[in-house]
């Protein structure tokens, strides 16, 4: 088997490369044979894992977190190439989808020998200008982007705790935003809703910010999306829902609707949607399943 192993382009010389060496190791010890990917930005990565992927690999592999899985779903996307995840990065939420968490680098890089996979989908977002690209996990727009958004930028504390500390900070200035959401469900009807969220969001899988629940009913392997919105209320009753939010037992509240759909279309004025955890665009987008895009590996408890 040849694999081409993806690591983190922004960590080649940080904490991401002893793990890229040991699964690399870990590999070709296996008789894997293993070429490391890494440019100098994510463009550079892209292209150079897009040249591997049309020179003729057998799988790919990821080294990082949700951000450089993102990069290696661009490419492998529909292809039958099946990805692999060592997972380090800070949040991990795809490879938490997929059962692999918590392997560490040998562990994970013995689960892409083993060869064990299974098809999952992914969501697609297509921009205003008709590009698109895909995800794996959760799209975030209104106030969970806006978390987002404190988040990167926070240089302490490193880890999933700085969404926890992001949140907090961004409940002082809470605030309804008004949206327009074109659903299509699961039996191909339209539905349009109106009127001031404080949050939309699209879930492939159940988990955002390090294994938060948002969309805690989300399966990514049935063909459909779960839009969740939450719709305004006083802040100190947002407040005290947050702890159900972490729960995933929020989908009960008034204030929140959850929809099951094929696609989705999210409108409002000067909002920034997080995909994977990176910007993926402005509003107006449409995101729609894409069945079985993705064939993973994964470990052999998984079902």
């Amino acid at each position: 088997m040849k694999v081409a192993l993806l690591v983190n382009p922004a960590a080649r010389a940080g904490a991401h490369t002893g793990a890229a060496m040991t699964a690399a190791e870990r590999l070709r010890a296996h008789g894997v044979q293993t070429t490391v990917v890494s440019g100098g930005s994510a463009a550079e990565s892209s292209a150079l894992l897009r040249t591997a992927v049309a020179a003729g690999v057998d799988a790919v592999a990821v080294v990082g977190g949700d951000g450089t899985v993102n990069l290696a779903l661009q490419e492998v996307a529909g292809t039958g190439i099946p990805l692999g995840i060592v997972p380090s990065g800070t949040g991990n939420d795809f490879a938490a989808t997929l059962g692999l968490r918590e392997l560490d680098a040998r562990a994970a890089a013995d689960a892409i020998a083993a060869g064990r996979t299974r098809t999952v989908d992914l969501a697609r977002v297509t921009r205003g200008d008709g590009s698109s690209r895909y995800f794996g996990t959760v799209l975030a727009s209104g106030f969970d982007s806006k978390v987002n958004d404190r988040a990167n930028a926070m240089r302490w504390p490193r880890g999933g705790s700085r969404y926890n500390i992001a949140i907090l900070i961004e409940f002082l200035t809470l605030a309804g935003i008004p949206y327009e959401v074109d659903l299509e469900l699961a039996d191909g009807t339209a539905v349009h809703v109106a009127g001031d969220q404080v949050m939309a969001t699209v879930g492939n899988g159940r988990i955002y910010g390090s294994g938060i629940p948002i969309c805690p009913d989300a399966d990514p392997a049935d063909g459909l999306l779960d839009v969740v919105l939450v719709r305004p209320a006083g802040r100190m009753r947002l407040l005290r829902l947050l702890p159900r939010v972490y729960r995933g037992t929020h989908t009960t509240v008034p204030e929140v609707s959850v929809h099951r759909v094929r696609s989705v279309r999210l409108s409002s004025p000067g909002v920034t949607a997080y995909a994977d955890g990176d910007p993926i665009g402005t509003l107006p987008l449409t995101v729609d399943v894409a069945p079985g895009a993705l064939i993973a590996f994964a470990p052999a408890h998984t079902d």
